[in-house]
């Protein structure tokens, strides 16, 4: 089976962080999020991935190539201009069109059980199986319409009057099927894809019972890296022993003056924090240098700006 990860967006709810930083290499614990989901590939024993980007593309595939694909047989889809979900997927076609494949979003946090997600995709007799996850916030977020074990709509979009507790949680296994439905142009998978298989050949679905941590806004950025420290920091075996890297709160490259506070922080790599500085529940990006007396709690702070979380 191979992978698809979706890596190309702009981030666009995450500025101005993003303007310097693709989102999937916006660290959460001091390793980028795609890192997450290169451990969750690899535990399921999945070794071959295309990934397209567009938004600091350069960015992103140096990383690949500085980690050596982490061992990964990697192909890199750049779009010149971007093509969103489902258009970024579609070119990719003749690369995944000829057996069942991974659908993963590269900017969320979960312990996915990939082997028993597919499983069941595969006892489904569906041609497509999305990834649910239940929350309080689903309405807020977008809640998928469910009936007698299929998806039939999304945001009720359709008109169904079927909604639910549940979100699509950025994971999906599908046939190659979902191709024809798909456009060439710029489009979101939701609208052509999943649309198309919801009215042709079924759309299935597995609930995730576990953790799951998305980074779209400054707001669940800063909870993935604070409130969910423990949950994430949880996933640090398996992540170092697929990709070598372990979530962790204090960058070993960061300069911390003697005489300051650090308290339930995450303080990145190459930061200089200065004397008398009070930093608490707060993520300092890397590169960021916090002067002399400052005091923080509650924010995100990145080199040449701050934002606070309420």
């Amino acid at each position: 089976m191979k992978a698809f990860i979706l890596a190309a967006g702009f981030g666009s709810r995450l500025r101005p962080i993003t303007n310097c930083v693709p989102k999937p290499l916006m660290p959460v614990l001091n390793i980028p999020a795609i890192c997450y989901t290169l451990a969750i590939i690899k535990k399921a024993g999945i070794d071959t991935v295309i990934c397209n980007v567009h938004h600091h593309a350069e960015h992103i595939r140096r990383f690949f190539s500085q980690n050596g694909n982490f061992g990964l047989d990697l192909h890199i889809s750049v779009e010149p201009s971007i093509l969103g979900t489902g258009g970024g997927l579609k070119r990719c076609e003749n690369l995944l069109d000829k057996e069942t494949f991974l659908l993963i979003n590269s900017d969320i946090i979960a312990d996915f059980n990939l082997n028993s997600f597919i499983e069941s995709h595969k006892s489904s007799g569906c041609t497509g199986s999305l990834m649910l996850y239940e929350t309080p916030e689903a309405k807020k977020i977008g809640d998928v319409g469910i009936s007698e074990g299929k998806i039939l709509d999304f945001r009720n979009m359709r008109s169904s009057g079927l909604r639910s507790d549940y979100i699509y949680a950025g994971a999906a296994v599908l046939d190659p099927s979902i191709f024809r439905y798909l456009s060439e142009g710029f489009s979101s998978i939701v609208d052509t894809g999943f649309t198309g298989l919801i009215d042709n050949e079924g759309l299935g679905y597995f609930r995730h019972a576990g953790f799951w941590q998305d980074i779209g806004t400054p707001q669940s950025f800063w909870q993935a890296n604070i409130v969910n420290r423990e949950n994430i920091q949880k996933l640090g075996k398996w992540t170092n022993r697929q990709i070598g890297l372990a979530p962790h709160m204090l960058s070993p490259h960061a300069v911390i003056a003697d005489d300051t506070t650090v308290h339930t922080s995450v303080i990145g790599r190459d930061c200089c924090i200065e004397k008398g500085a009070s930093i608490r529940h707060s993520v300092v990006l890397p590169g960021t240098v916090i002067e002399k007396g400052t005091v923080m709690d509650r924010m995100i702070a990145f080199p040449g700006g701050r934002l606070s979380v309420d």
